[in-house]
Order: C-alpha cells, then structure tokens, then sequence
C-alpha cells in the first residue's frame, strides 16, 4: 500500500473516556432518525467485506457469527457487507441476486436483532461492479489477449508480417519500446490487467447500463426487504460501477456522462427504482466519495453538489467514504488483480499510523462538513455520516457537537473492538482495546481471505468451540468481554 513520503509515525490517542452518566448524556449516544427509523445511537459500524460467504455469495456460520459479534457491541446501526446485486460469480462475497439467497439473508437480520437485543439496526450495502481481469504473463497477453491492427502492423513497419510473427516480436520487445507501439489501454491491460470502465459504450452491456441497473438495485431492495433489513445502503463509492457513472472521469455521450447533471442521472434514477421498489417506510441510503482523490477526479465541490442532489432526490442517510480508485493502484504481480486501495487513494480511504503532517485521523471530517453544509443550505436535514480513523469518544463528541456530521462511523476500530460501543456508553472506556491503524485488516482483504484483526486473532486460540482460520492460527471472531464491576 502507498504511504505518504513524510512517513510520520502516528499514536492512535482516544484521549479521556468519559463515565457512565456522561456518555449517557452525551450527542454519540443520543438517538437519531434516519428516515423511517430511530437509531438509538449516533454511531455506526460501516460495511466491510469480511470474505466469509460460500463461493457462491451464500450466507455461512461464520458470517452469521461475524455479524453477531458486532451486534453483542449494540451499535446504532450495522452495514452488512457490499452484496452482489447481479447473480453472477464473484467469489467468497455475499450476493443478493436471486431469491435462492433470502433463507440465509433472513438468518443473518434475525441474528443480529437476537444478539443485538433489538438495540441495532441493520442495513445491507447493494453493489454492481464490472469486469476486471488479473495482470497478465506478457508472453500470454501477446499471443492471447491483444488484437493486432493496421496501427501495430505500421508501428512496427510489418504490414508484411504474419500475425504470429507480430506477436512473437512483441514479447521480445524492451518494455519501454512497447510505449510506441501500443495504445493506453492495451499498455493497462499488459501492465495492470484489463478493466471494464462505464465509458466502454462500444460494448453492448456497457452501453446498456443505465436501461437495467435500476432494476437489478430494485429487485435487490425488494428482497432485502423481504429478508428483514431495516434499510439497504446503495453503494456509489470507490471503484464500482455507480461511483464510476458520478466520477468526473466519466465522458459518455448518451446523457449519462459528462456535466454534474448528466453524471448524477444514473444514481437519481437507480435511487427512483429502489424507492418504489420498497415504499417510504424503508431506508434507502447511500455510500459514497467526498472526494474521488485522483488527478481529474470529483472534488469536494463536486461531492457537495451531489449531496444536496441525493438529499432532495429523497435518500434517507448519506454515508461519506473517500479515495479507493483503480487509477492510481499499485502494479499487481502477475497473476494478481489490481486493487484499488493501494495508491494514494487507496490511502486517503484506508489512512495508516504511517502518514504525513495532517495524520490518519479524521482525514474526512472537514470534506463531511462541507457536504453537510451543502445539504442543510438545500433545505435538507438530511443525516451524514462520517468516518475514517475515529477511534475516542472525545473526537466524535466534538465532531457531532461542531455539526460536522450526524453520525459517526466506526470501521477499524469496532473490528478492533466490537464492544466499543457497551464499554464506552457503560463507563468502561479504559477496557477499550484501540486500533493502532496497521491495516493489518486491509492486507488480508487484499488477498481476499477472512479479514480479522491482529490485537485478538492470535488470543486464547485454545478456547473451546472457537471458530478459526483453515489453517488453525487466527481464530475470526474476537473475544467475548464482560464488564467488571
């Protein structure tokens, strides 16, 4: 993963926890609406994929034990997952598409309500992603992949030549000579593995996106709904298909690329599908970018405007993330996919204890502020939340008391410690086991195995009726906590 060239070594620091009957009183635990519901807290466990689904998307033990875990915690509300919308393999990643799905889905609402006593809400994070194919062997690529045309055979002076001979040539080719020769497309796909961008019009289900995207998000709100949800999150971030129709890097010309409006018609209209799908008394949120945080990217002007458009388009929460884009990913290994939390997007989403002067805490809070800024001066009381290194109470105190952000999301820090929550609202703030932003967490998901934390997964791996790794060394929940008196 990127990290700054300041390399400054960061503390985590969650400064003084505060009693009982200060928490108690306090804005982080106060309830809040969003939408049709109440959350009894103003605090959040955002999705993350943990790699615990069967190979086909199915919900598994050890997903449903994962969840529970976070639900013993009581947050106000849990993210499930980003869940595959299309019934098309994606690998150990919980998927939504077809209706064989629900059984699992409802295990998974009625454990958290059980384990959670009632006190959390539950929402499922809906995504779409298009292709991308794994870094290539080069010799592989020339003599499979790579359509030899009239502008190589003239590059290379062949018109002559037979096909075979052109791509044998290629592979002998230094790779800085491959610069002349090959186009930026065919350089990516050489060097970073072909990747479908929502700009392919000339392929027919590119071009067809905006006709059955809303759909396929309505058929999955509708079965969350039937499964038990409480809301669905519609996922616009990082680099999937719907962040990708926002980014200002997208230039369709079909009325879906281009200006801000033409970039937002996609989303407003996915929103508008889901929405009839499942009525007014469902919550329809969103999760996506203050800023996109790449060269051309959307801004936090940009993200503002978008807000303001979600808030008066009718979306109950808007969640805001940052960074985490394919365009300025780490070259993958061949034989590797690239990974779009790598570069310094990828940092700007995923901020490490190796930083620079500003540091890896509450990076998003200032662009959040803007957004929310935007959004009440649109009329809108529309609820944001913020997240991204927030790990004491005082610091979320003071972003919800500076009307920085409605809600605070805890990512790494509730998988740090999934009692966050019972310990801080309880005055057990000092039993608080503090994420110190390793990204221990983010380096397994990159390799797409069971994510788990490096504070808990190596403890009391002899305790009876544990689940653990296939190989036995971490154990993929954490430890249960009792308070004491």
């Amino acid at each position: 993963m990127w990290r700054p060239p300041e390399r400054i070594r960061w503390q985590p620091d969650p400064g003084e926890w505060p009693d009982a009957e200060t928490a108690t009183a306090s804005r982080l635990f106060s309830p809040v609406r969003v939408g049709p519901v109440e959350l009894g807290s103003r605090t959040w466990v955002p999705a993350m994929v943990p790699w615990r689904a069967t190979g086909d998307g199915e919900v598994t033990d050890n997903v449903l034990d994962w969840y529970a875990r976070f639900a013993r915690g009581q947050p106000g509300a849990i993210v499930v997952e980003a869940t595959g919308i299309r019934d098309i393999p994606s690998g150990p990643l919980l998927r939504i598409g077809n209706d064989a799905f629900l059984p699992g889905l409802k295990k998974l609402t009625d454990t958290v309500r059980r384990e959670s006593d009632g006190q959390t809400k539950l929402f499922i994070q809906l995504i779409d992603f298009l292709a991308i194919r794994r870094r290539p062997d080069p010799a592989t690529y020339f003599e499979r992949f790579l359509e030899i045309t009239d502008r190589h055979r003239d590059a290379l002076d062949a018109r002559d030549w037979p096909e075979e001979k052109i791509r044998h040539h290629l592979a002998t080719l230094p790779d800085e000579n491959l610069d002349d020769i090959l186009d930026e497309r065919e350089l990516e796909s050489l060097r970073q593995g072909y990747r479908e961008r929502v700009t392919d019009t000339d392929l027919a289900h590119i071009a067809e996106l905006p006709e059955i995207l809303p759909g396929l998000f309505a058929d999955a709100a509708r079965r969350a709904r039937e499964a038990g949800f409480d809301g669905v999150e519609l996922h616009y971030a990082h680099a999937y298909t719907m962040a990708s129709f926002l980014s200002a890097l997208n230039t369709r010309g079909d009325g879906y690329g281009g200006s801000r409006e033409n970039r937002v018609r996609l989303p407003l209209e996915v929103y508008a599908a889901v929405r009839a799908a499942v009525g007014d008394d469902f919550v329809v949120g969103t999760r996506y970018l203050s800023e996109d945080c790449i060269e051309d990217g959307n801004t936090v002007e940009d993200a503002a405007w978008f807000g303001a458009e979600f808030a008066k388009a009718g979306f109950d929460v808007l969640s805001l993330s940052r960074g985490g884009k394919f365009e300025d990913a780490k070259q993958p290994a061949v034989g590797q996919a690239a990974y779009p939390y790598t570069g310094p997007s990828g940092y700007e989403c995923m901020p490490q204890y190796i930083s620079d002067e500003q540091g890896p805490f509450g990076r998003n809070v200032e662009p959040v502020a803007r957004i929310r800024a935007a959004v009440r001066a649109a009329g809108c009381d529309t609820p944001l939340v913020v997240t991204g290194g927030i790990h004491g109470f005082e610091q979320a105190e003071a972003i919800l008391r500076d009307d920085k952000a409605d809600i605070i999301g805890f990512a790494r820090q509730s998988l740090a410690d999934p009692d966050w929550f019972r310990k801080v609202r309880g005055g057990h703030g000092a039993a608080v086991r503090v994420c110190e932003y390793t990204n221990y967490c983010e380096a397994l998901d990159q390799k797409h195995v069971p994510v788990t934390c490096q504070l808990w997964d190596r403890e009391n791996l002899d305790e009876p009726g544990i689940a653990k790794t296939e190989d036995g060394k971490r154990r993929l929940v954490a430890p249960e906590w009792e308070p004491t008196a």
